[in-house]
């Protein structure tokens, strides 16, 4: 019988916080299993990317759910409760501006829930704080709203 070990980030206290890429996972698993042995959830730590890079940290944190070119398609996405926002429709619905203060309360996890329900993206604030320092998060943060508004749609 095949066994699939799922790598699911995670903050110290192992509070998962990638369980998206866990979904997306044991969706293609479930697949592959059918009524076989359940998938084996392995918690890791946080990859550390550079804070420099925000297409790479994109890649890591975000396009399991949000997809490699931002528009809410990533492998995780279906498993969720509400679609992943479209990235790259952010400045077409702020009447053209690019919202980066409201991207970065998010990435940050500075704002509540919607009217929809609680928030199924991980509070990346959490997350990159235990990987670095706090000055270091702010430049994570900046870096991947600043690659996010390189993926508005013209």
């Amino acid at each position: 019988m095949p066994r699939v070990v799922i790598n699911v980030r995670s903050v110290k206290g192992g509070v998962p916080m990638s369980i998206h890429s866990a979904f997306a996972t044991l969706a293609l698993a479930a697949g592959t299993l059918g009524a076989q042995e359940a998938p084996t959830i392995k918690r890791a730590p946080p990859e550390n990317i550079s804070a420099a890079k925000g297409p790479e940290m994109f890649m890591a944190y975000c396009s399991v759910c949000h997809g490699k070119d931002g528009q809410g398609g990533g492998p995780a996405a279906a498993s969720l409760r509400k679609r992943p926002a479209d990235l790259t429709q952010l400045s077409r619905r702020n009447g053209g501006k690019y919202p980066t203060a409201r991207v970065e309360n998010v990435i940050q996890g500075d704002t509540a829930s919607g009217p929809h329900g609680s928030r199924d993206m991980p509070i990346w604030g959490n997350v990159f704080l235990s990987i670095g320092k706090p000055e270091i998060v702010r430049l994570r943060i900046a870096n991947l709203a600043a690659y996010i508004e390189s993926l508005q749609a013209k």
